[in-house]
C-alpha cells in the first residue's frame, strides 16, 4: 500500500480489503495527462500567491513536466498500490523532488482535480471521435457515389414499399452521422474547464493567481489540443457536485451508437441469402468452427451488440447522480469506468467502420430481380392517375384492385392487355404501365427531393 494523501486524524490503518475495494488507480490512471495539467496550473498559482518561491515552483513544474513526457511517450505505468491517479502522481513527485512535493497539494482538493481531469478527457476524446466521424461520413459518401446508378427496394414495416436510390439509402445514414457530428461538435465548442473549487467552498488562492496559472500553463506545456476555455471557477459547489458534462457526452455517444447499430442491422439483413443485396468485405467477417460454408457478419453483430453496454453506461451514471446531496460524494468515483468504456468502444467501432464501408459491394443482379416486384410501383400508378385528374381515393382503390387482380390471376400487371387494364381505368394502358413501372420513372417522379449532385467517388484515406 503506497503513501496516502490523507489520514492524520485516523488512529487505525485502513482495512486492506476496503482499500482494494475503494481504490481507483486501475481505472483513473488514464487521466494522468490531465491531472498533470491541473498540477502545473496549481503550482504557478501557488507561486503567484507567494506560497511557493520561484525556485520551488520551477522545481515542481520541471518534475511534473518529466512525468508528462513519460505519459506522452506511452511509458507511464501507474503504481497498482496507489489509491488513485492523484496520489500516484503526488508520490512520484516525492521521489523526484523530495519533501518539496509536500507543498504541491497546498490548498487544493482531489474533488477539484477530478472534475478538471474528466472535462479535459471528454474534450480531447470528443475531438478524436469527431475526426473518426469525419472519415465515416467520407466513406459513406464514397460508397453512395460508387453505386449512385443503383436502385433499391425501400421498406416500411420491413415490407417492400417503394423504389429508392442507393445514394438516398446511404444518404440516410450520412444524415444520422452528420447530426451526431454536429451534436458532438457543439459539445466540444461549449466545453469549459474550471479550476479553484477546493473541496467545495472555493480556494484561498486568489482568482488572479489561477488565471495566471492557466495562461502560463498553455504557454509552457503547449498541450496537443488546447481547449481555450480553461477558467477560474464560477460556482465551486456546482463544479465539484455535477457530472452533467459526462452525462451529456455519453448521451451523444448513445445516439451515435444507435445509428451505428441501425446501420449494422440493415447491412446484416441485406447480406443474408434471403435478400442478398450486399456482399460484405470478408476481412471483417468470420467463419464457423463447424460449418465450412459460413461467412458471418461478426463485426456488425458486435457493433449491434455493444448498444446494451453503451446505453447501460449512460443509465448507470444517471442513476448514480439522481439522488446525491450536494456536493461531492464518493459515489461519483464510479462514473469513470462507464465513461472510458463508452468512449473506447465508440472509437474502436468507428475506426473499423471507416474501412468496412469502403469494402461493401452491391449485388446488382440480385437487386435487379427484387426491383421486378410490381407492387413496388403501385404508388407511382396512383400518382399517374391523380395527374390525369382522378381523385386520390378513387385512384388508390383502383390500383389496389388492379394489384389484387394480378395476384389472383397470377399475371403481372406489365403483361396485361389494354382491354384488361381499361376495366380498372381508361387511362391505364400497356404503354402507360411500361412507362410508369420502372425505377427511373419512380425516382424521377419525386419532385420534393433535391436533385443529386455528383460528388467524388474516390476512395477516402484513413
Amino acid at each position: 500500500m503506497s503513501k496516502q494523501m490523507w489520514g492524520g486524524r485516523f488512529k487505525k490503518k485502513i482495512n486492506r480489503n476496503f482499500f482494494r475495494f475503494q481504490k481507483s488507480i486501475g481505472i483513473d490512471w488514464k487521466l494522468a495527462e490531465y491531472d498533470i495539467y491541473h498540477s502545473i496550473i496549481h503550482t504557478v498559482a501557488l507561486q503567484e500567491a507567494n506560497i511557493l518561491t520561484k525556485k520551488e515552483a520551477k522545481k515542481l513544474t520541471d518534475g511534473l513536466t518529466g512525468i508528462f513526457k513519460e505519459v506522452q511517450r506511452g511509458e507511464f505505468k501507474p503504481n497498482s498500490d496507489s489509491e488513485d491517479i492523484h496520489t500516484d502522481i503526488q508520490n512520484r513527485m516525492e521521489e523526484k523532488v523530495g519533501e518539496l512535493a509536500q507543498k504541491l497539494h497546498t490548498l487544493r482538493s482531489r474533488n477539484d482535480q477530478v472534475v478538471f481531469d474528466q472535462k479535459w478527457y471528454c474534450y480531447k476524446e470528443g475531438i478524436y471521435i469527431l475526426s473518426l466521424l469525419n472519415v465515416v461520413l467520407s466513406s459513406l459518401n464514397y460508397l453512395g457515389n460508387r453505386y449512385r446508378d443503383v436502385y433499391l427496394p425501400g421498406y416500411t414495416h420491413t415490407q417492400r414499399a417503394q423504389i429508392i436510390s442507393f445514394l438516398d439509402y446511404t444518404g440516410a445514414f450520412f444524415c444520422m452521422f452528420e447530426r451526431d457530428f454536429e451534436r458532438l461538435d457543439n459539445f466540444v465548442k461549449k466545453s469549459s474547464i474550471y479550476i479553484g473549487s477546493g473541496a467545495l467552498a472555493g480556494s484561498a488562492i486568489p482568482k488572479s493567481a489561477y488565471s495566471e496559472g492557466i495562461k502560463k500553463f498553455l504557454k509552457k506545456v503547449k498541450p496537443d489540443i488546447k481547449i481555450g476555455k480553461s477558467k477560474t471557477v464560477k460556482n465551486s459547489l456546482d463544479n465539484v457536485a455535477s457530472r452533467d458534462f459526462v452525462i451529456e457526452f455519453l448521451n451523444i455517444l448513445s445516439i451515435l451508437q444507435m445509428h451505428l447499430s441501425r446501420l449494422a442491422e440493415d447491412f446484416i439483413l441485406y447480406s443474408t441469402k434471403e435478400f442478398d443485396f450486399f456482399d460484405l468485405p470478408e476481412e471483417f467477417c468470420t467463419g464457423s468452427s463447424l460449418m465450412p460454408h459460413k461467412k458471418n457478419p461478426d463485426f456488425l453483430e458486435l457493433v449491434r451488440g455493444s448498444s446494451g453496454k453503451i446505453y447501460g453506461n449512460l443509465v448507470s451514471i444517471l442513476t448514480t447522480m439522481k439522488g446525491l446531496p450536494l456536493t461531492y460524494n464518493r459515489d461519483m468515483q464510479l462514473d469513470k469506468e462507464p465513461l472510458f468504456s463508452s468512449t473506447e468502444t465508440i472509437e474502436n467501432e468507428l475506426s473499423v467502420m471507416c474501412d468496412f464501408l469502403k469494402g461493401i459491394k452491391v449485388k446488382r443482379s440480385q437487386v435487379g430481380r427484387a426491383l421486378e416486384d410490381q407492387e413496388l410501383y403501385a404508388t407511382e400508378l396512383v400518382e399517374f392517375l391523380v395527374n390525369k385528374g382522378v381523385a386520390f381515393k378513387a385512384a388508390h382503390d383502383k390500383i389496389g384492385q388492379l394489384i389484387r387482380y394480378s395476384q389472383d390471376k397470377n399475371i403481372k400487371v406489365k403483361e396485361m392487355k389494354n382491354a384488361d387494364l381499361a376495366g380498372f381505368h381508361k387511362e391505364l394502358t400497356a404503354k402507360a404501365i411500361k412507362k410508369v413501372m420502372t425505377p427511373e420513372y419512380a425516382i424521377a417522379s419525386k419532385k420534393s427531393l433535391p436533385k443529386k449532385k455528383r460528388t467524388s467517388s474516390k476512395k477516402p484515406k484513413g
